[in-house]
């Protein structure tokens, strides 16, 4: 998919992702604030945390309640968690999951306006 078309927190999260893989976030390191994240890249904060939890889902961050969100595993490594998880397939079933979703609501609507 296009960046451009990709969906704004996915283009948060591939960046945060990039910068997993260059070695400047690191596993361990805390993720940078939400707030200093929205300033950052220019997006809400439900689009920060949008991202957030798509890394999460990843395998890839960990939020500490009342700490920050750490850095778990680097995309191109097994998650630390049971280390049988591989974040790069979960990112993928994740997306897809999305574009089923969707196709879903779409044959739905059409199928509801074709009965009316």
């Amino acid at each position: 998919m296009a960046r451009s078309a990709q969906a704004r927190y996915l283009q948060v999260a591939d960046d945060l992702m990039s910068q997993m893989v260059s070695g400047t976030l690191k596993v361990g390191d805390a993720l940078p604030s939400t707030s200093a994240l929205t300033r950052q890249y220019q997006a809400s904060a439900t689009v920060v945390r949008s991202a957030i939890r798509e890394l999460s889902s990843a395998g890839l961050v960990e939020g500490q309640p009342g700490k920050a969100v750490y850095v778990i595993a680097l995309p191109h490594e097994p998650a630390t968690r049971d280390g049988r998880e591989y974040p790069e397939i979960r990112t993928a079933l994740t997306k897809l999951t999305r574009v089923v979703e969707d196709l879903a609501e779409r044959v739905a609507r059409l199928e509801a306006k074709d009965k009316a």
